[in-house]
């Protein structure tokens, strides 16, 4: 496995981070470390599979899976793995172990933990065991008080890697995000806010906001894809940029709604300029599939070979 690129990035990314941070609302204060409590431990096939409780944002419990290879010591690379929507909020973290329509067999945690990777899964607000409120509720709720929903999953998901930084099986300086349709929105913000982790693959939802808008898109995404007052700040293009130089896959389906064409290639032109600026154009990767809304097998291919890579 080769190494993540190690350029430094523009002294101006660290300012921008706070501005994207500072648009996701009141967000909590935590000063502990993350901690956790485990729920189960199993054997399943070839791992072992830890459901956890995570304190994580001071408001509410976050269920999770950890999972790690059976046969394997030592710290480990480790995929923080975002689970979609697709209109399910029951699925959640069990996406990672079941796989969804959407998705190519077999589920991600074979397949990231046949090659040796430990994996976790947190449940987003309003999916899985955290479910019984809609995302509408969720919505409306927060926005009362300050808060944005996107931003308060976002807020778990960039904890998440800290909780991940302090487990002794973890290789804190080997950790990547995966994940498909809002799971990719995910992966892609996490990284973009989150210098800690080295690596991201977005599967089919790199979305450029103005070619969403004039395609008449909008509806395309849940209420908690959006975030008051983003688009006088950044562009899709901009938020992207911020994981340079460290090494970013994104795989597009030419017929996905939700990844107009054009809006494609704006993002691609911004962040391939920023790659080679910073000396890292290999680093940066966009594959468009004949495909819509759904990962191919060549897109998993592609997956876990730029995983192998770079983790």
């Amino acid at each position: 496995m080769s190494s993540t690129t190690t350029e430094a990035a523009s002294p101006g990314d660290d300012d921008r981070r706070r501005e994207l941070y500072s648009l996701l609302g009141r967000l909590p204060t935590c000063s502990e470390p993350p901690q956790a409590r485990v729920v189960r431990t199993e054997t399943k096939g070839g791992y072992v599979l830890e459901q956890l409780l995570l304190e994580l944002n001071g408001v509410e419990p976050v269920p999770a899976y950890f999972i790690k290879p059976l046969q394997l010591d030592g710290p480990r690379p480790t995929v923080l793995y975002n689970h979609a929507s697709g209109d399910d909020l029951v699925l959640g973290k069990d996406e990672l172990l079941r796989g969804r329509p959407a998705l190519r067999n077999p589920p991600y945690a074979d397949a990231l933990v046949g090659a040796g990777y430990n994996v976790l899964c947190l449940d987003m607000w309003g999916f899985g065991e955290r479910g019984g409120r809609t995302l509408d509720e969720l919505f409306k709720n927060m926005l009362w008080h300050g808060q944005v929903l996107w931003g308060m999953m976002v807020y778990d998901s960039l904890r998440a890697v800290s909780y991940l930084c302090g487990r002794e099986d973890v290789d804190a300086q080997r950790i990547a995000t995966l994940g498909m349709s809002s799971g990719s929105t995910m992966a892609w913000w996490t990284a973009a806010l989150c210098p800690e982790v080295k690596v991201c693959v977005d599967i089919c939802c790199l979305t450029d906001y103005q070619s969403l808008i004039a395609s008449r898109g909008l509806d395309g995404h849940g209420v908690y894809y959006y975030v008051p007052d983003l688009l006088n700040h950044f562009t899709a293009g901009e938020i992207n940029a911020l994981i340079a130089p460290r090494p970013h896959l994104g795989l597009a389906g030419v017929f996905d709604p939700l990844t107009p064409p054009d809006g494609l290639d704006s993002i691609d032109d911004h962040v391939s300029a920023v790659y080679a600026s910073l000396g890292a154009a290999d680093a940066w990767q966009l594959s468009r599939y004949q495909c819509g809304h759904f990962e191919t097998e060549g897109m998993r291919s592609e997956a876990m070979g730029f995983l192998t890579k770079w983790l």
